[in-house]
């Protein structure tokens, strides 16, 4: 088996000596919940990463951690960043900001790069979620916590099920 090559999110979480397990899927498969099912996870353990925009001017751009069961409440976020209207960033847009492939963005391998980040507030009741390691066919199992630590996240209740 060929090594793996790590990712940014595996030293992140490496430096902050903070155990994950590799999750290995296909990198065709772009669907938070077609990665749980590929991988046997149960959809509400595996977390999508979307960018979302305030429309109002001074909000920076942010990262929400969402169940793959679940959907981003674009009414519920905005209250919970204080903007009056937030909006889902294009796919396009999502990977010029970020630098990564959508599918494949993650707030491990976005630190200090100027976005806000959320999680919903439904992981805190998980003892694991599975997170992507940055590029498309890896996701990373960590404790909730511990992302939440090493993420710098917000909770908050963004999510609709």
């Amino acid at each position: 088996m060929a090594r793996l090559e790590k990712t940014l999110a595996m030293r992140v979480l490496e430096g902050l000596d903070i155990p994950y397990e590799v999750v290995s899927y296909p990198d065709t498969i772009h669907d938070a919940a077609e990665v749980a099912a590929y991988a046997g996870l149960p959809p509400e353990n595996v977390y999508k990463t979307l960018v979302v925009l305030a429309d109002d001017p001074g909000f920076k751009p942010m990262l929400m951690l969402v169940a793959a069961s679940a959907s981003l409440d674009l009414k519920k976020a905005a209250k919970a960043v204080g903007a009056k209207k937030v909006h889902m960033a294009r796919h396009a847009d999502a990977e010029k900001m970020t630098g990564l492939k959508v599918g494949g963005i993650s707030a491990l391998a976005l630190l200090n790069k100027g976005f806000a980040v959320y999680i919903d507030e439904w992981a805190t009741i998980l003892e694991y979620v599975s997170v992507s390691a940055g590029q498309r066919g890896l996701n990373l199992r960590l404790g909730v916590d511990d992302l939440i630590r090493a993420i710098g996240a917000t909770v908050a209740d963004v999510s609709e099920s």
